[in-house]
């Protein structure tokens, strides 16, 4: 098939593109940079059934573009007020591709009667009343707290394709994407995994927001595309899927485990609270696993190892 991934140079999309193009799908790679990165795709660039366009989908798409099945994954996704390619970095252009982009996208998908995968956020239940948090939990979320511009506004992506398949008939489906980590990952992220990594081998102090006691639930990358995969292909019309792993650790837990891993010398430095942020967070995939036969399959051990392994020089 003919197979566009938005954002498809970023740590995600570069994983999705790499798995379609070994089941030798033709990919378009579509991704303005503003968060991705070249480097993630540069070894596909000799493969015949890869092109890649820079190009931001917020804005009007290039002509003669056309495709089987689109994967919207375009945006910028990280939390972290230090990072430099965080969404609070592009606030304005993290709004835009959720909102005006997927509009842009389910238009073209409908043009050529493509399926259409929207990627949404677990960001989207905030501050989680209900836990673990199933797909008809409606959310806890601030409207005008930091963190709305990118959690609002992937709300609003799922009210647009949700809308589009309602009224137009279009073929789609959304994903609500739960913490993710592994190789490919930029290393101002700016997120808990790969800063506690990158202090860790380096002897450096794990910086910890609040008092480690937060929650997340970590879902390693080929796990993560997988499930993308059997949302586009298994996933019904309409239907909104968690794709993550259901085991929970707390944040101090995840630097004991990077510390035991990497033997480093690191000690735990406490820093203020982010505002607004959820202070747990785990998905209930009794969707995925009925509807799509999917459920992670690596541990976090397992895949702590295989991402500093990743990220360990060479020499």
């Amino acid at each position: 098939m003919k197979i566009i991934v938005t954002g498809g140079a970023g740590f995600l999309g570069s994983h999705l593109c790499g798995k379609l193009l070994e089941q030798e799908h033709e990919v378009i790679c579509i991704d303005n940079l503003l968060t991705g990165s070249e480097k993630n795709i540069e070894e596909f660039k000799s493969n015949p059934n890869f092109k890649f366009i820079n190009h931001d989908v917020s804005k009007p798409l290039p002509e003669n573009l056309e495709a089987d099945q689109i994967y919207h994954l375009a945006s910028p996704a990280s939390p972290n007020l230090k990072s430099k390619k965080s969404y609070h970095a592009f606030p304005f252009e993290t709004m835009l591709i959720n909102t005006t982009g997927t509009w842009n996208m389910c238009d073209l998908a409908l043009k050529h009667e493509a399926k259409l995968l929207f990627a949404s956020t677990s960001e989207i239940y905030g501050e989680p009343l209900e836990h673990p948090q199933k797909e008809t939990y409606r959310g806890n979320v601030s409207t005008t707290g930091p963190r709305s511009i990118y959690d609002e506004a992937k709300r609003f992506g799922e009210t647009i394709v949700s809308a589009f398949v309602r009224s137009k008939g279009l073929d789609g489906r959304i994903i609500r994407i739960f913490n993710t980590y592994g190789p490919k990952m930029s290393l101002d992220d700016g997120r808990a995994v790969i800063e506690f990594v990158q202090a860790a081998i380096n002897n450096q102090p794990f910086p910890i927001e609040g008092d480690g006691k937060e929650t997340r639930a970590f879902c390693y990358v080929d796990d993560l595309i997988k499930g993308i995969i059997a949302a586009m292909e298994k996933g019904e019309k309409g239907q909104v899927y968690n794709l993550g792993n259901p085991h929970e650790f707390s944040i101090l837990e995840l630097a004991q485990k990077i510390k035991a891993i990497t033997g480093s010398t690191s000690e735990m430095e406490f820093l203020p609270f982010p505002e607004d942020s959820p202070t747990k967070r785990c998905p209930d995939i009794t969707k995925a696993k009925l509807e799509l036969g999917w459920e992670p399959k690596v541990d976090l051990d397992e895949g702590l190892k295989k991402l500093i392994e990743s990220l360990r020089p060479t020499n």
